[in-house]
Parts: C-alpha cells; sequence; structure tokens
C-alpha cells in the first residue's frame, strides 16, 4: 500500500482545511458592497482591507514555516484554524473600519499558520514519486474553495449580509477540532531525512529580501514582471468588481456571486482538460502574449457593456484569460529555472503576492475619483506587459538566427 493511500484520511483532512480557508478568502467579494453602504466606508478602505490580508500572509508565512518545523504541523493547523474562525465571526460582528482591519490581518496570520503547515503535511506523508498527485489534491481543494466562496457568500447573504461571516467562523471551529481529535501528527518518510536540505533552505530563508532585490538580473525577470503585472491586475479587477457593478448596475450579492463563481468555474475546467494541449499546440510565449490582450481588453470592455448577460460574458473571457495565463506563466519559468525551481518557485509567489498587495491599494483609491479609472488602469497595465512580451519574443527569436 503507498504512503498516499494509507494517509488518505488526512489528506482529506488537510483539503477540507484549505477549501473552508479559501471559502472564507471569497466570501467577502460579493457582500463588501453591502458592508460599504452599511458601514460607510470608502473604495479606498476596501482596496486597504484586501490588501491588509495579503500583506500580512506574505510577512507571518516564513515564521509560521519555520513553527510548523519547530511543534509540529498540527499545532499549527488547529491554531491556524481557530485564529481562522475568530477571523471570520469578527468580520461578521464589525461596526467600524478599525475592527474589520482586525479581521483581515488576522485572517492573513491564519492562512500564513495554515498553508505552510499543510503543505508540509502532505509532503511529510507522500514519497517523491506521490509528491505530484498529493500537491494536486492540495491545490484543487484551493482552487475549488476560490470557485465557491462568492457562489456561497451571494447566496446566505439572502438570510442577512453577516450570516456568512458567522457560518464560517462555526465551520473553523467545527475544523479546528477534527484536526484535534482526528488528524494524527505527521512524521516525515524516511528519504526525506536521508536528504537533509535544510541548510539550503535556511539560506534562502535568510536571503529573501537580497533575491528580490537582484531579482533584475535573472534570465526570467521578465516573467517574474509578468507575474506581478497579472496579480496586480486581476487583484485590481476582482476588489473592486463587486463595488463596480453593485454602483453601476445595482447588482445585489447573488449576481455577483453566479458571474464571479461561473467564471471562476469555466477556468478551473480548461485547466483540468485543454490547458496541457493548448501550451504544446501554441507555446508558452505566444499562449502568454494572447492571455494578456484578451484580458486587457475586455476589461475595457468591461466599461461599455450594460445588460447582465454582456457583462456576464465580458467577465468570463476575463477569468478565462487569467485562468490560463497563471499556470502558463508558472511553466514557463519552471523551463528556465533548471536546477534553481525552489528559489523561482519563492520569487514567483513573492511577485504574486506583491502585486496582491499593490493592486487592492490602487483600485480602491481610484474607484472613490471614478468607478471607471480602476479598469481603466489595469488595461493600461496588462497591455504594456502585452508590448513587453512580444518585443522578448522578437529580441528571442534574434538570438536564435544569430
Amino acid at each position: 500500500m503507498t504512503l498516499l493511500l494509507k494517509n488518505r484520511g488526512a489528506l482529506l483532512i488537510l483539503m477540507f482545511n484549505l477549501l473552508l480557508v479559501f471559502t472564507g478568502i471569497g466570501l467577502v467579494i460579493p457582500i463588501m458592497p453591502k458592508f460599504m453602504e452599511t458601514l460607510g466606508i470608502t473604495g479606498g478602505i476596501v482596496g486597504l482591507l484586501v490588501a491588509a490580508f495579503s500583506l500580512t500572509q506574505l510577512l507571518f508565512s516564513p515564521l509560521a514555516g519555520r513553527l510548523s518545523d519547530k511543534f509540529g504541523r498540527k499545532r499549527m493547523i488547529v491554531i491556524g484554524m481557530i485564529v481562522f474562525a475568530v477571523s471570520e465571526a469578527l468580520f461578521g460582528f464589525a461596526e467600524s473600519p478599525v475592527l474589520l482591519f482586525v479581521s483581515r490581518l488576522l485572517g492573513g496570520i491564519s492562512a500564513a499558520m495554515i498553508m505552510p503547515a499543510v503543505m508540509a503535511y502532505a509532503a511529510d506523508i507522500t514519497t517523491k514519486e506521490e509528491r505530484a498527485a498529493g500537491m494536486g489534491l492540495i491545490n484543487a481543494a484551493i482552487t475549488t474553495g476560490f470557485i465557491i466562496g462568492p457562489g456561497i457568500g451571494g447566496y446566505i447573504a439572502e438570510f442577512g449580509i453577516r450570516v456568512p461571516f458567522y457560518a464560517a467562523g462555526v465551520a473553523g471551529l467545527i475544523a479546528a477540532f477534527i484536526n484535534l481529535f482526528i488528524l494524527p501528527e505527521s512524521r516525515p518518510v524516511q528519504e526525506e531525512a536521508a536528504d537533509a536540505p535544510a541548510p539550503a533552505f535556511k539560506k534562502q530563508q535568510s536571503g529573501f529580501i537580497t533575491q528580490l532585490r537582484y531579482s533584475y538580473r535573472e534570465p526570467y525577470f521578465l516573467s517574474l514582471i509578468i507575474v506581478f503585472v497579472m496579480s496586480f491586475g486581476l487583484a485590481n479587477f476582482e476588489t473592486v468588481f463587486g463595488l463596480f457593478v453593485d454602483h453601476k448596475f445595482s447588482y445585489g450579492p447573488k449576481d455577483i456571486a453566479f458571474i464571479i463563481t461561473f467564471g471562476s468555474i469555466a477556468g478551473a475546467v480548461v485547466q483540468v482538460t485543454v490547458f496541457s494541449w493548448i501550451l504544446k499546440t501554441f507555446g508558452e510565449r505566444r499562449v502568454i502574449s494572447i492571455c494578456l490582450l484578451f484580458a486587457g481588453l475586455f476589461i475595457v470592455l468591461t466599461l461599455f457593456v450594460h445588460q447582465f448577460w454582456m457583462v456576464f460574458a465580458v467577465t468570463f473571457i476575463i477569468f478565462l484569460a487569467i485562468d490560463i495565463l497563471r499556470p502558463a506563466i508558472s511553466t514557463q519559468m519552471s523551463m528556465v529555472a533548471k536546477d534553481q525551481q525552489g528559489y523561482v518557485a519563492g520569487l514567483n509567489s513573492a511577485f504574486t503576492s506583491l502585486g496582491n498587495i499593490a493592486g487592492p491599494i490602487i483600485a480602491g483609491f481610484l474607484f472613490d475619483v471614478d468607478i471607471n479609472y480602476p479598469y481603466a488602469l489595469a488595461c493600461l497595465v496588462l497591455l504594456v506587459c502585452f508590448a513587453l512580451t512580444l518585443s522578448d519574443r522578437k529580441r528571442s527569436l534574434q538570438s536564435a538566427q544569430s
């Protein structure tokens, strides 16, 4: 019996944890316009709330990873789920922006505690041959959470805009008890102990800022810029989408949830079914360029459509382009990384987080000036990035010919 089959119960619990966390993250998207009205907050505050979560997660993740090595994966997961439950319940109880910020900061800490511990646990209970399958299941739980979060939030909000957060808080506590009483503590498999890669890991952790500062010297720096721009554009788009359609078309939480959920499902289906065929047929560089072009053009089209099904269709294309773009960039970077896979993956994550922090802040404050400005900016940066990819492709062809 393989380790993966032997530990399938533990893996299911890990998947449930991440499904719950990322569902909780998505809950807020369709409900935020109503919170703006109830609490009298601005688009800038909404942007800062979204960014606060990503910033806290980015800063706390390295420490949380080391704590999971020191005190055990299970303990970190249980504490993380309790913090998650408190965060969600606090967001539901909040009557002021200060409490909303405390809630989002706690949410970022909980994600930082849970994510590294779950990933490390999955690595502990799988062999090298099973690692890809195990991580694939973990990432499937993350993707599913992102997909169903807005839908659940939008539909439960019919019973009250605070109800989804109370429900998430209760679910978080239930998950914490399941982890505490059912999930066994993990032990690394023997082959991992023999490999002992810890010194290199510590070196990479301690050199994170240096890596970021000198990333411009790397041959894949343009790919990192695209990662940042993509994250910036998507975070920009998602942060104000609910506010945009609420202010412009008076869409409610259920309408917003419907659009986002089905757009996300389309991207997930493409990733699972025809993504590898697309890359093999057209190549990473061409796919990246086309997706940037389509995302930029269709984001600006959002400013000119008015009927519900047209808004849905345009948003559908945007999500599809972004969901193809994200793994295409990761694939391209892994191809040039060679023996630096961990280093490049770390930089990829860092640039993604920076985009997730900057995008919502700028989008929120631009929204307060004019509701069309965030999408105009997102379109501009994506099209500039499209031009950069064309220039890079031309340069690569010239190098190959010479």
